[in-house]
């Protein structure tokens, strides 16, 4: 299931959950002819492994989650376990390697040597039908997604077809680069590629100038600071080299093959690249992709084309819209350079520290102020936002929504906003920033998001404005109001 809590948690809400994942396991294992009653089984050892994990906010550190071990090393340090099969079968040399859960990893060794290996076999067996179910006839699609849909998420009836099928496709490890080329050529002109560059450098000039403004960060630490943000690289809308799909092979009768030959593929290029030197030109998202994201390792930020477009970026709005809602985006990646974690590495992404320690200190205190306020939404009863757990995104929101404003400022040029349909600049920016955070979801899909997700839910997102003094002018919010929040409550990072 989606998070560890959903087998821990012992509340009515979640023991019933877990017992419609019972019946949707039995059902599954028919379609294999298994028995019903190696259900309980497979569910005994998946409440193990949850055990085992680590919180989602403690997995998140990467001071915990960093702890390299040469090859050699490995079979030492992690015994019993047969890591020279494991290694061999997926084509790997691996002289070194990351342990991101060190304590889990060693349990979950120990859980395998425990565990009569029926119950692996059952598992996996179930696994292997469910992780395909997409593929498979539809009765056993429909099976997978009565729980997974309905249960997990209320929704009421599966994707048309065809819109399953091009999701199927739609991803990096699959043909969705080639139907990004062919999104990219019918719907991103150049001109708005060229505007958004524009707006990048524009946000980079306003956070530089607030790191010079921050009274909380010596000057030692911010020449750091400085030095990094100069060297964020942006990339937007779509690759300069695309994905060269030479050697894959497809057919228009045989789903299942084309998937194996995917996968297999992607498996060898992988391979092939390992002992490489690093491609930074490799993207991590299809441009036709509604999304955004920040390399830590690159140090770079990331437009596909597809958030390119209303209401997130039109080219013909007024600006106090864009910087609002783009430029508000643009802003929260930048600023998951300097969130929680995103913080830790340096100019180059390599994870060091570069602050001094009463500076982190005093970043801490504003981290851990942003998180108790978070702490305090409570859309489900009894299930409140993971303050914690969310703080690199409400980072970026909150610190994005400052730099945003700031750059809007600037673009002004010391001039009156224009009043549009009776609305001033400034409300605009924040209306901007509202909007696209607008959202329908039923209450299984926000529990989900609750539980699994890395961000607030949209109506929470929305509300990064009361951090921002700006927005109590814009809106005349007064104490009393439903979302004032007093000067001294209002978190303020970068």
């Amino acid at each position: 299931m989606p998070d560890r809590s959903y087998y821990l948690t012992d509340s009515e809400r979640f023991q019933n959950i877990l017992a419609e994942y019972r019946k949707s396991i039995i059902t599954m294992l028919g379609f294999a002819a298994i028995a019903e009653d190696k259900a309980d089984a497979i569910i005994a050892l998946e409440t193990k492994i949850a055990e085992l994990q680590w919180p989602r906010e403690k997995r998140r550190n990467r001071d915990l989650s960093l702890n390299q071990i040469s090859r050699e090393n490995l079979s030492k340090e992690y015994a019993n376990f047969d890591w020279d099969t494991f290694f061999e079968s997926t084509g790997y040399s691996l002289p070194e390697i990351n342990i991101t859960q060190p304590g889990p990893v060693k349990d979950a060794i120990a859980l395998i040597n425990a565990e009569p290996l029926s119950v692996w076999k059952d598992y996996l067996i179930y696994h292997t039908i469910r992780n395909n179910a997409d593929l498979l006839a539809e009765d056993i699609y429909n099976a997978n997604f009565e729980f997974f849909g309905t249960v997990l998420n209320g929704q009421q009836e599966p994707e048309v077809r065809w819109k399953r099928a091009v999701a199927e496709m739609a991803g990096t490890d699959s043909l969705g680069f080639a139907i990004g080329q062919v999104y990219v050529d019918k719907y991103f002109p150049e001109s708005s590629k060229a505007q958004m560059a524009e707006l990048v450098e524009n946000l980079r000039a306003a956070l530089d100038q607030r790191i010079d403004n921050l009274d909380w960060m010596s000057a030692e630490t911010k020449v750091n600071a400085k030095e990094k943000l100069m060297a964020f690289r942006p990339k937007i809308g779509y690759p300069d080299e695309w994905q060269d799909f030479s050697g894959l092979e497809i057919s228009s009768t045989d789903l299942v093959g084309n998937i194996h030959n995917l996968r297999r593929f992607f498996q060898a290029q992988s391979v092939d690249r390992e002992l490489k030197k690093t491609d930074r030109e490799r993207w991590g998202m299809t441009p036709q992709r509604v999304n955004a994201y920040y390399n830590s390792s690159f140090n770079e930020i990331v437009f596909p084309a597809a958030i390119l477009q209303p209401p997130f970026f039109d080219p013909n709005a007024d600006d106090a819209v864009n910087y609002g809602a783009i430029g508000a985006v643009i802003g929260h990646e930048m600023g998951h350079g300097f969130d929680d974690q995103g913080s830790k590495s340096d100019a180059m992404g390599v994870q060091r520290n570069w602050w001094t320690d009463a500076d982190r200190a005093a970043f801490e205190l504003k981290a851990d102020a942003l998180a108790a306020q978070y702490d305090q939404y409570e859309p489900i009863e009894g299930n409140f936002v993971n303050g914690r757990n969310s703080l690199g995104e409400n980072i970026g929101d909150v610190g994005g929504l400052a730099m945003a404003y700031h750059a809007y400022q600037l673009s002004l040029n010391g001039k009156e906003a224009p009043i549009i349909d009776g609305l001033t600049g400034d409300q605009c920016f924040f209306l901007a920033w509202a909007q696209v955070w607008r959202e329908k979801r039923t209450e299984e899909s926000m529990l989900n998001q609750l539980r699994a997700g890395t961000h607030a839910p949209g109506r929470y997102r929305a509300q990064a404005p009361r951090n921002h003094d700006a927005w109590y002018k814009a809106f005349d919010v007064q104490p009393g109001d439903a979302l004032y929040l007093a000067p001294e409550d209002r978190v303020r990072i970068w």
